[in-house]
């Protein structure tokens, strides 16, 4: 720069400074039309000029209504110079046109958003800002103006504004929704209908973005009226697009269904209605399930049928159990040779007891059961006698692959505890682990099919209609801790289990281990399914083999002891006799140290809880722990 280019921006300088002076002494700034012709002219001189100008347009623009077009045209020509100091200090300047003219919030924040593809970090912070501000002046305007450019299916550059908006809106205006939706009744219905109309062509993982900020807005919350969760049904009944032909080739499409599915879920606990969604899969998808491309896609949507089917209405139950009930007969062998997907068989069995619960006497004529209800749709009069031994025959041999499978997975447990102990490496502990895990909800897989299978034995059954049976995916609700009991204080029922006190202190799948002696005597084993209790003796001598048991309530294990495992006494101790036990129940004290036998306590575990106890052999009982209480 010469020295008498210098010269010529200070004076540009000093006359802006002169002119904003001016304006700002006036009472009628209005009379000052060419000073503000003049600032905006500067914003074609020099760069600190132009600095200048960008602070000195918007600060008098209301003023100057005939010079307004002019002025903003001027800035914006600012907003895109070359030198970044002139672009960041415009890019500021832009919400203070607003707070007097707040016609141009819409027009701004348009221009904002494009600008959120500034490529510096203090640019685009400056762009940030500058619409955060025009946010809390004018939200309404301002998120309409942003959703404009989400709505849009155009590709190319819009497509990458898109993409900087959708971001900015996730993280800057999605957390401070409380702060900026005010009132907030209004403002977060205008923007459920902004989101909706935006809907039209999203991604999945955009969809589901937008469907957990809806379910976090006040309107959508705990005290929603049910037209409002219905309404939350409906937006994901029309991204499922159930209106649309099925088309088993369409990977997109049935990706989409179940995905929209699984988000509707919460809806549906909380009083939505399924019936589109499963009237849909019983029509269009369980009949050509077999067909379906991924095998992983398979299960997702059988999960989502078993969550949702018990909030299906006793109508729909009637008429989507026949294609239930064919399909779980597809997927339950009637022989043993055969192979069984368990997964696909707890999750169709969940579902029928949970559609029979509602509309039971459907059955009759699908699985020969005799349910009287007194309505002709019992069809007592006819003949399913052949439906009743075949479903019969195909639970009893889903029964026994799930206790082979059960008994083969509990060995599985006691070697990967081997090797879990054996293991060097992180990479050795983890793939272990991930077996482990593996195996565990395995068992929990063929414990619920027992559970469910065992009940639908009887000519007339009693279906599960209620939450007893926890799905084999679905974190088990663990109830509240009780308090610790302290000194002096009195334990429940005089009883503290042996089995809780190790529960406590050990992982699902770790083997747990007990010391007693079974050489005086047998072990008995008490399985109590509902009121009737089965009692089964079992030799020890060369060590015990107690089948798995699955589809009972609790169990009760009783056992003689000649050998204290807490106190090392003998079977010279009073009251170590199994009948005085049997008799009295509770514990025992050992006179010899004065200290609790921990052996003589009741073996007991709450509903749906399995314990496996394998090779029960002398001094040693050895069990294997399935499932927390």
């Amino acid at each position: 720069m010469t020295d008498a280019s210098a010269v010529d921006d200070a004076k540009d300088i000093e006359k802006l400074y002169q002119y904003g002076e001016r304006l700002n002494e006036a009472k009628d700034k209005s009379q000052h039309v060419e000073d503000y012709k003049g600032i905006i002219e500067a914003t074609k001189g020099s760069i600190k000029a132009k600095q200048l100008a960008a602070q000195l347009i918007p600060r008098f623009f209301k003023h100057f209504p005939d010079l307004q077009t002019q002025a903003v045209e001027a800035h914006l020509d600012l907003c895109e110079e070359e030198e970044l100091g002139v672009r960041v200090q415009a890019i500021r300047s832009l919400p203070l046109f607003c707070k007097d003219n707040p016609d141009y919030v819409s027009k701004f924040v348009d221009i904002l958003a494009q600008l959120l593809m500034a490529e510096e970090n203090v640019e685009r912070d400056a762009v940030q800002k500058a619409l955060m501000s025009l946010l809390r002046q004018d939200v309404k305007a301002s998120l309409t103006a942003l959703f404009k450019y989400v709505a849009t299916v155009d590709e190319g550059a819009y497509e990458n504004i898109r993409e900087k908006v959708l971001n900015y809106i996730r993280d800057k205006i999605f957390p401070l929704k409380a702060e900026l939706l005010k009132p907030q009744e209004q403002m977060e219905r205008h923007i459920t209908d902004l989101i909706k109309k935006s809907l039209q062509d999203v991604t999945g993982s955009e969809f589901e973005m937008f469907m957990e900020f809806l379910k976090s807005l006040s309107i959508f919350g705990d005290k929603a009226p049910p037209e409002r969760i219905q309404e939350l049904v409906q937006i994901s009944e029309g991204q499922a697009d159930l209106d649309a032909q099925f088309d088993v080739e369409d990977g997109d499409h049935i990706d989409r269904l179940i995905s929209c599915l699984s988000m509707a879920i919460p809806f549906f606990v909380r009083g939505g209605s399924n019936s589109k969604f499963l009237n849909y899969v019983n029509k269009h998808i369980i009949p050509v399930f077999d067909k379906l491309p991924n095998q992983e896609r398979k299960l997702d949507l059988l999960k989502n049928l078993a969550e949702s089917s018990p909030y299906t209405t006793p109508q729909d139950s009637r008429q989507i159990l026949p294609s239930v009930v064919q399909l779980l007969k597809m997927c339950m062998p009637r022989r043993k040779t055969e192979e069984m997907n368990f997964t696909y068989v707890e999750c169709l069995l969940y579902t029928f007891h949970h559609l029979a619960s509602k509309a039971p006497n459907a059955t009759n004529s699908l699985c020969g059961y005799k349910i009287v209800t007194g309505q002709p749709s019992d069809r007592l009069g006819e003949d399913f006698s052949e439906y009743h031994k075949d479903f019969m025959e195909r639970l009893t041999c889903a029964e026994e692959l799930s206790r082979a499978t059960m008994k083969k997975l509990t060995q599985g447990l006691d070697e990967h505890n081997k090797a879990m102990a054996a293991a060097v490496s992180d990479e050795a502990k983890e793939r272990i682990k991930l077996q482990k895990q593996n195996s565990t909800a395995g068992l929990r897989t063929c414990n619920n099919i027992l559970a469910m299978t065992q009940p639908l034995h009887a000519k007339s059954p009693s279906f599960i209609g209620d939450k007893r049976i926890n799905l084999s995916w679905k974190e088990a609700t663990k109830p509240t801790p009780s308090a610790a009991t302290g000194a002096g204080a009195k334990r429940p029922g005089g009883v503290l289990s042996m089995v809780q006190v190790i529960m406590q202190q050990r992982k699902v799948g770790e083997l747990g281990v007990c010391r007693t002696s079974l050489s005086t005597g047998h072990l008995k084993v008490y399985h109590m399914v509902g009121e009737v209790v089965v009692e089964v003796e079992v030799e020890a001598e060369g060590g015990v083999d107690v089948a798995e048991a699955g589809a009972i309530d609790s169990f009760l294990f009783l056992f003689p002891c000649s050998y204290c495992y807490t106190c090392g006494n003998g079977s010279q101790a009073r009251g170590h006799g199994v009948g005085n036990w049997m008799k009295e129940e509770g514990t025992r004290m050992c006179l010899r140290m004065h200290r609790q036998c921990s052996l003589y306590r009741q073996f007991s575990v709450c509903r749906g809880c399995y314990l496996t106890f394998r090779k029960v052999q002398a001094f040693k009982f050895a069990f294997i722990i399935v499932k927390l209480v």
